[in-house]
């Protein structure tokens, strides 16, 4: 048997991935969560084998629940399988100590494979993740957005998608102070002064979001 707790805001999106996971893998137990403070209370709560987590969560990201999962549970492998293109967030989840990144256009068979790598405790990307993250290190010129924290980086992308501060503070459960103080340090970190700035950057960096 493997537990598995499946992290997603989207109900369909749940449903989908958990027939997935109880037709090709054997044995396989699936708790759902629709949010990362959700997850947190099952994973400190339950015994599990893997948590597969999306990235764009209410509130919390995904990326903030891989490291708090790290946190409360070392030995406790987080997959996350994202929309979001591996350029944009693989070395940041990877960082963050996710065991392994899929994109939700994978095919069944990586996903399987993937979780099998995953409960044995072995990281799993694909070749194509593998050969980016290679070309990453051995660039020695680091482009100024990957100075920011992952919640700048996050806003950075929504505000560069044309999002206003209202919507983006809304949407992750921050007052529209904070976000306004995110939005300032991500300004000065890239040395700029206007949203337009922003999104002439987020663009011609291909950081929108999907």
């Amino acid at each position: 048997m493997i537990r598995i707790l499946l992290v997603d805001d989207h109900p369909i999106a749940r449903q989908g991935i958990r027939t997935v996971l109880t037709d090709r893998v054997k044995d396989a137990v699936v708790g759902e969560a629709a949010d990362a403070p959700s997850a947190l209370k099952q994973v400190q709560s339950g015994e599990w084998d893997l948590v597969i987590t999306d990235l764009s969560l209410p509130g919390m990201s995904g990326l903030e629940l891989i490291k708090q999962v790290r946190r409360f549970k070392p030995d406790l492998p987080t997959l996350v399988l994202s929309v979001h293109p591996a350029s944009q967030f693989a070395h940041r989840a990877l960082s963050a100590g996710a065991i392994g990144y899929l994109t939700k256009d994978s095919e069944f068979e990586d996903f399987v494979t993937a979780i099998e790598h995953a409960r044995r405790g072995r990281r799993y990307v694909s070749q194509d993740i593998e050969n980016l993250l290679v070309r990453r290190s051995v660039d020695l010129n680091t482009t100024p957005h990957e100075t920011l924290s992952d919640r700048e980086y996050q806003v950075l992308r929504m505000l560069g998608s044309g999002r206003t501060i209202s919507d983006i503070a809304r949407d992750l459960g921050l007052s529209v102070k904070t976000i306004s103080t995110y939005r300032g340090r991500v300004l000065d970190k890239l040395g700029m002064k206007s949203n337009a700035e922003l999104m002439r950057y987020a663009i011609e960096n291909k950081l929108l979001e999907s």
